[in-house]
């Protein structure tokens, strides 16, 4: 198999106020690159409203369009209308948003952009909690992950509620492709960034952001902890087309979740019992996607 070019354009600039660390830039960089210069970015609040789009200045040579926290779908579907009117066949409307303003606070927009079936790309940069406002948790922070609003101690082990499983919520309503990426893997993500152009009609991507500020990690080991995410099957890459499951990295065996859990002060309190239960959850998940993957 031909390996991937990397394309070598940069639609994202340098200046811009990211933490050190930050894989939500990474998340924005691999979208362009695969992208292109056609692409219009539609951002509601969030961490990259304040990493690229403070007023007046951007970190992006693409035309950025800023939406209310919950509204990313209805922009999406709006500029896409818009093009549409204006006879603009080559532009490619984007929409990217954190998991909080997708999971949670978006959720509905989204699912409205799903059912229009309108052809656009949303993208979801998950680094597990609303970051941007002081690490509380979202839909999608983990079992058992400390933030501020899901504390350790006396009365609280982090928080008592599983990931939501966005994945599954986007594949109910049959879109035209969605897929898990991951920026410890580029190759693996603009493939993925690239098989979107070829499709018509909605498209999902859920992107794994590591955090280094809310997942208490030193900024140089990002990657690290996203190729953990991934080889210990918490985050798991696979891809929907036509309903079909294809998981796109498999082991032959998985790393240990503990791996990935003691690489991360928000798992720090966690002890081997619960990390066991972490791990059979783990389990059954990447069993249901072996199966889903099997019924074709």
């Amino acid at each position: 198999m031909a390996r991937l070019t990397i394309p070598a354009e940069e639609y994202m600039r340098s200046g811009h106020s990211a933490c050190p660390g930050c894989a939500a830039t990474l998340v924005m960089r691999y979208v362009l690159k695969g992208l292109g210069p056609n692409a219009i970015v539609t951002l509601p609040a969030c961490c990259w409203t304040v990493i690229g789009t403070p007023f007046p200045t951007t970190a992006l040579n693409v035309p950025i369009l800023d939406c209310a926290f919950e509204a990313t779908g209805a922009s999406v579907s709006g500029l896409r209308a818009a093009a549409d009117a204006l006879g603009l066949a080559d532009v490619i409307v984007v929409g990217f948003a954190g998991d909080g303003g997708t999971a949670d606070i978006g959720l509905q927009a989204l699912s409205g952009m799903l059912e229009r079936g309108t052809d656009a790309l949303y993208v979801m940069y998950d680094n597990e909690a609303y970051m941007n406002t002081g690490v509380q948790r979202s839909g999608a922070t983990p079992l058992g992950a400390w933030t501020t609003t899901t504390p350790v101690d006396a009365t609280s082990r982090g928080k008592g509620e599983g990931k939501k499983d966005v994945m599954a919520i986007v594949a109910a309503h049959r879109p035209a492709y969605a897929a898990t990426v991951n920026v410890a893997f580029p190759e693996d993500f603009l493939k993925r960034v690239e098989k979107t152009k070829t499709i018509r009609g909605p498209k999902f991507l859920h992107a794994f952001s590591p955090c280094p500020p809310g997942w208490r990690y030193p900024p140089e080991k990002t990657i690290a902890i996203g190729r953990l995410a991934t080889d210990t099957n918490s985050f798991p890459l696979y891809e929907i087309e036509g309903g079909k499951y294809r998981i796109t990295r498999k082991l032959g065996r998985a790393r240990p979740v503990a791996e990935y859990l003691k690489a991360q002060g928000r798992f720090s309190h966690l002890t081997d019992a619960e990390i066991a239960a972490i791990q059979s959850e783990v389990d059954g998940r990447w069993a249901r996607l072996l199966a889903l993957e099997t019924l074709g």
